[in-house]
């Protein structure tokens, strides 16, 4: 009894000292990239860089510079951030929809996913520096960037690129790292702390607004209330889920029966997760930026094309229908890739479980796919209430929401994500002491 007393206690110390190593290595990890953030490159006045990015705040170099934790706003090597090797799994995603290649690599299990990533790394460098040249080379063209390089010749040139490829590259070997020997997803706890930090100047600007008696306390209160509910809005929803009934037929080994096992298979609420809400903001935000800089240019001849992509300033109603509709289709988009009904039924039906009342194999499939459409139709219409309530409520009490529907979403799922990670180590050390303690006893019974 002691010897298993002992060993026992030696196992549950194991898994406390993995979780602290991993804890350490997660810790580490973001240091180094908060450290990396502040190295600027060199030969860049950072603040007219700065000067021009806060005073345009509605292009598409904010979603980038909110992403990369300020990192463009201080011309830092991470400036691109891990938007490059994000880009590239999705688009590897989609091909192993649209191409049988992948398809067949997605299905040969840890040998198919390794050359997945080889080709998701690979596209992530093409990526870093099709956006490295192209900001690198666009930025100096900007207006009020007349002093933005102190000294624009090709050497400059070849330091930036080289350093800003540098960079993303590093930051996607750092966000494997913290997947691997850190806690939870690396490419969201990344994209979680640049987020985070820029929570401080946030502040500071609401205090000092308050300060300066710029909007009254009732206001403050009233957004803050807001706040707190869309937090738990989220965190409700995105704990959600539709659980289907799925039933084990009974089997019969020699002379013993096993009766029928019932079970779940839970399908989310929202299964694309933050992406939807991403993109539909990369890409609608581009059209307003060239004609940010087709305005700094040509004052004096405003044409028709000027004056159509206008319409997709935030507060105009087009942007809104437009933004709206982006995030329905990505929505769906992403929630076929998360999930798909057909392999769902057919792995069902080869291991003998049926969904009660509904036969297996097509019959299925389309059962499970009508309850996927009405989840997605539900979550896309919570994803659109929680990245336009800032615009409603600028528009409501005139006054400024600097808690981004886009990131107060990243935020709350990725801790979510992130404390569900955490029980799961916990948990499965602790099923490993009691599968060992088990086998301990089995083995002194046996002696």
């Amino acid at each position: 009894m002691e010897h298993k007393l002992i060993n026992y206690y030696k196992n549950y110390n194991k898994g406390i000292i993995e979780l602290k190593r991993r804890t350490i290595f997660f810790i580490f990890s973001i240091i180094v990239f908060r450290i990396g953030s502040f190295i600027p490159i060199p030969g860049i006045n950072i603040p007219v860089l700065s000067k021009i990015i806060y005073s345009n705040s509605s292009g598409i170099f904010d979603i980038f510079n909110m992403f990369s934790g300020g990192s463009l706003s201080r011309a830092s090597i991470f400036a691109l951030g891990i938007m490059p090797y994000i880009s590239a799994s999705i688009i590897i995603q989609v091909l192993t929809l649209a191409y049988p290649t992948f398809s067949k690599l997605k299905k040969e299990g840890e040998l198919g996913s390794k050359k997945i990533n080889k080709y998701v790394r690979y596209l992530t460098l093409f990526l870093a520096i099709f956006q490295a040249v192209g900001l690198a080379t666009s930025l100096p063209f900007l207006s009020g960037m007349k002093y933005f390089i102190l000294n624009p010749d090709i050497y400059f040139y070849f330091i930036a690129i080289f350093s800003l490829i540098s960079g993303s590259l590093f930051l996607m070997w750092l966000s494997e790292l913290i997947t691997e020997y850190g806690l939870g997803n690396g490419t969201s706890i990344l994209i979680f702390i640049s987020i985070l930090s820029g929570f401080p100047s946030t502040f500071s600007k609401i205090v000092n607004q308050f300060h300066n008696n710029e909007y009254t306390i009732l206001q403050y209160i009233v957004v803050m209330i807001i706040i707190v509910l869309s937090i738990f809005f989220v965190v409700f929803t995105e704990r959600c889920q539709r659980q289907i009934t799925i039933r084990y037929a009974g089997r019969q080994r020699g002379s013993r029966i096993y009766s029928t096992q019932n079970t779940h298979l839970p399908l989310k609420l929202n299964m694309s997760g933050v992406m939807p809400a991403i993109f539909s903001s990369s890409m609608l935000i581009f059209p307003s930026t060239i004609a940010s800089w087709y305005l700094g240019k040509h004052l004096d001849n405003l044409n028709l094309l000027c004056k159509i992509i206008l319409f997709f300033k935030f507060s105009h109603i087009f942007y809104i229908l437009l933004y709206a509709t982006s995030i329905v289709f990505f929505c769906f988009f992403y929630s076929q890739l998360a999930f798909n009904p057909r392999e769902t039924a057919d792995n069902l039906k080869k291991s003998g479980a049926f969904i009660p009342g509904i036969r297996p194999g097509e019959k299925t499939e389309k059962y499970i796919s009508n309850i996927m459409l009405k989840l997605t139709c539900i979550g896309s219409v919570y994803m659109i209430f929680i990245c336009l309530m800032p615009e409603f409520i600028k528009n409501i009490f005139n006054m400024p929401f600097y808690f981004g529907g886009t990131s107060l979403l990243i935020v709350v799922v990725v801790i979510i994500d992130f404390i569900t990670q955490i029980q799961t180590l916990i948990l499965s050390n602790q099923y490993d002491v009691i599968l060992k303690k088990s086998n301990l006893y089995f083995n002194n019974k046996k002696k």
